[in-house]
């Protein structure tokens, strides 16, 4: 691999190793690539396929027992001089000269890796007094300019606000300037958007693509989303397990790909793309069928004063499932919660049909009747980390509503054995905790837990958002086989469109606690009547570089509107 005058970053047989009690786990396996001046590479592979340990070990900031075995990172400087940077020790004087001031680092996760008890301005000033000595009161000006460059709004008072007091999207933002702050030649960006809506998702990839226009910054772009890599990307490296499997142009990538794992990638995201097939086979529910749930004018207000769900109306009817759509602070989980009674709505009916057909209003039920209820309708969460207890095996967990319903001994092991098997694992593997399982793996867990008591209603609350695509289309399939065969109805709610697509009958579409639009699904993504929902579908990532959309989509101004 020949440097050209333009690469500035020189990746040559990388290896980066764990040493584990079975012997050395070789989490980088030998990767090459080049970055080049203003260009942008995506690595892009499934979650554990080593492509933020490779990003870590280019700024020696592995983990410990973590390290770089052998190979180079070539670093071309300012002033034409070449830096071999795996050679550096990682708490070495150059190694801190080049953090920050020459390679910066956008994280995944903004709240972690910004302090909670500095305000903003202080802490992407100390970026400037740490590598050029830039006095105080200078500082603030620079720090003022930086936070008008990636466009937060009223930065003269936003300089003195605390992290907490942002947005995801905003925090993503003051990320964004601090890694800024000393123009650096490359930007490492590691999964800066996964855990953003598609609306905040664009405004960040727009913002990062016009500062790299601006600043002619080479950009190593990190992602397990390959409609992302489409939208942004000039070349690709697809990374399995510490390997590259393919590297070469954004185009011969997508329309030409080489490698089996390419395929199978892009083959996942474009699945989503479409109406899942099962759904084309289904009967059609009777018109006349009276609805499982009936929600009709429900309202929540906060103690704060925030009217977090504002006079909602939906139904949900046997068998259908219906997706509530809208971005984050929409009040689409609070609505969920407020369906199973977590959180207790002050206005409104949450009318349930039980299998002997009478009613009972969930948000009036008192605690008898609400326990039954409860058997009955279930909720998967989103974080399905957060969701299981570290201290219960994984049969422990999926038993627990099993026990509380009052099954034991041989009829609860055959129970969890089944179910396990229903989701597609090992029943062997349910005396394992669950951090030895996959984000995919935990999230099954979570579904064996909530189909146990055979419900008839689930909400499945962003259920999938925290998968790569190539998991997600699984669980997705793996979710309506189960809802054929146990006859289930599901509340799917999500932030992302292409999901809602792919799996939900109907679909309501929320903004700021109302619902704006509602309908049959191919009628909503096909002609959708309301200017925030074509918003929500140009805001979506096409997984096609000839096509590319996000850059001009169509935005929502709700003030125009009002």
């Amino acid at each position: 691999m020949s440097m050209t005058s333009d690469t500035i970053l020189e990746v040559r047989d990388l290896k980066t190793v764990f040493p584990t009690r079975t012997g050395i786990f070789r989490a980088v396996d030998g990767v090459a690539f080049e970055l080049e001046r203003g260009k942008t590479l995506c690595v892009v592979g499934e979650s554990g396929s080593g492509k933020s340990v490779t990003a870590r070990s280019i700024l020696q900031i592995v983990d410990r027992p973590c390290r770089i075995e052998s190979g180079s990172v070539l670093l071309t400087r300012a002033d034409g001089s070449t830096t071999d940077l795996a050679k550096l020790g990682s708490r070495s004087r150059e190694i801190r000269d080049v953090r920050g001031k020459e390679i910066a680092m956008i994280f995944q996760e903004p709240m972690s890796s910004l302090s909670p008890v500095h305000r903003i301005g202080t802490q992407i000033g100390e970026t400037l007094r740490i590598h050029f000595g830039t006095p105080k009161h200078e500082q603030r000006e620079r720090v003022l300019e930086l936070l008008r460059q990636v466009e937060i709004p009223r930065p003269e008072t936003a300089i003195d606000r605390y992290t907490f007091e942002f947005s995801g999207g905003m925090r993503q933002r003051v990320m964004i300037a601090m890694a800024l702050a000393c123009n650096p030649s490359v930007l490492i960006a590691d999964e800066p958007t996964t855990a953003l809506d598609v609306t905040t998702q664009a405004e960040i990839l727009d913002l990062i693509k016009k500062l790299q226009q601006s600043h002619g910054m080479a950009v190593l772009f990190i992602t397990h989303d390959m409609g992302v890599v489409a939208e942004i990307a000039d070349e690709v490296l697809v990374m399995y397990r510490g390997k590259v499997m393919e590297r070469g142009p954004v185009e011969q990538i997508f329309h030409a790909p080489q490698d089996a794992y390419t395929r199978r990638l892009i083959g996942s995201v474009v699945k989503l793309e479409k109406k899942a097939e099962v759904r084309l086979t289904r009967p059609v529910i009777p018109a006349g069928t009276p609805p499982l749930l009936d929600v009709r004018n429900l309202s929540l207000t906060f103690p704060s004063g925030l009217k977090a769900v504002d006079d909602v109306s939906l139904t949900v009817r046997p068998g259908e499932t219906l997706g509530i759509v809208g971005e984050s602070g929409s009040g689409k989980t609070t609505m969920g919660r407020c369906l199973l009674r977590i959180y207790d709505a002050q206005a409104g009916a949450i009318d349930y049909r039980r299998p002997d057909g009478h009613t009972v209003d969930i948000r009036t039920a008192d605690k008898a009747a609400l326990e039954k209820i409860r058997r009955e309708v279930r909720m998967i969460f989103q974080d399905p980390v957060g969701s299981l207890s570290p201290r219960k095996t994984v049969g422990q967990i999926i038993a627990e509503p099993l026990k509380i319903a009052g099954m034991k001994g041989r009829e609860l092991d055959d129970r969890v054995a089944d179910l396990m098997q229903q989701v597609g694992l090992e029943p062997a593997w349910r005396e394992r905790y669950p951090h030895a399982f996959s984000g995919g793996q935990r999230q099954r867990i979570g579904i064996a837990r909530a189909i146990a008591l055979n419900p008839r209603l689930i909400i499945a609350d962003e259920a999938t958002s925290a998968l790569d695509v190539s998991l997600r289309s699984q669980m997705l399939d793996l979710m309506m086989k189960l809802q054929d065969e146990l006859g289930l109805s599901y509340v799917f709610i999500s932030h992302d469109m292409s999901v809602i697509r792919y799996m939900c009958d109907r679909v309501a579409v929320m903004y700021r606690g109302k619902i704006v639009e509602m309908g049959e699904t191919d009628q909503v993504v096909n002609d959708p009547a309301h200017g925030y929902t074509r918003a929500l579908l140009s805001a979506i990532p096409h997984p096609d570089p000839r096509n590319r959309r996000i850059h001009n989509r169509f935005r929502y101004d709700a003030s125009r509107t009002a």
